[in-house]
């Protein structure tokens, strides 16, 4: 399996593309860790750390449910080393979690604002921050963040500035990545789907539909 025995911490993993990367990865023998805020449902969005570990479980991969803010870096560095007193390091960091607003400058209050830039851009450096030291001592490893293409057509930028911002900080931040630790090796990549992925978070936002 080409996974097999590498640590994988995932945030936002309880849900959405996360838990599906999460689910993927285990079938190929990664110990998977379902790092989000989610402990009790919501109707809205539907899935906790524990629904997906136990997922994940059936799978035959181990996995390690922790419930961490990433606006939070005490709850970071916890989460962090449980993973590493648990499956003694970490191989891979997937950054997933991120908030969304696809509203404009006017529509957009200063609380989304602020909580996209805190979740998306200060919680996936700090995420990152933390897990370098041991992703250092990985033999093989990889920083993923869930980031799109920097594309400076006024089109993508306009209808929603305020989340684009958040999302083109990730970018960057995968690309400084590559170049800071391409001697350790660590590997820094972005991944963005080609169109919309129908999960509950986008089908809220769709008014239903995705």
């Amino acid at each position: 399996m080409l996974f097999k025995n590498k640590t994988v911490f995932i945030t936002g993993a309880s849900r959405g593309i996360g838990k599906a990367v999460a689910l993927r990865l285990a079938k190929e023998g990664a110990n998977i860790v379902v790092a989000a805020k989610s402990i009790e449902e919501n109707p809205k969005l539907g899935g906790t750390i524990y629904s997906a570990a136990a997922e994940i479980e059936a799978t035959g991969s181990k996995v390690l449910a922790i419930q961490v803010d990433i606006r939070n870096e005490d709850q970071i560095a916890a989460a962090v080393q449980q993973t590493v007193d648990t499956f003694g390091g970490i191989d891979i960091l997937i950054n997933n979690a991120s908030a969304i607003q696809l509203t404009g400058t006017e529509a957009t209050e200063s609380k989304r604002f602020d909580l996209m830039h805190s979740i998306n851009v200060r919680g996936t450096f700090l995420m990152t921050k933390a897990c370098i030291p041991y992703l250092k001592k990985s033999s093989n490893a990889h920083i993923l963040t869930l980031s799109p293409p920097i594309n400076l057509d006024p089109k993508w930028i306009g209808p929603h500035l305020a989340y684009t911002l958040t999302k083109y900080n990730m970018s960057m931040m995968a690309l400084g990545w590559a170049e800071e630790f391409k001697n350790h090796p660590i590997a820094s990549n972005a991944l963005w789907p080609r169109t919309t992925i129908d999960t509950a978070a986008v089908r809220n936002l769709l008014g239903g539909q995705a």
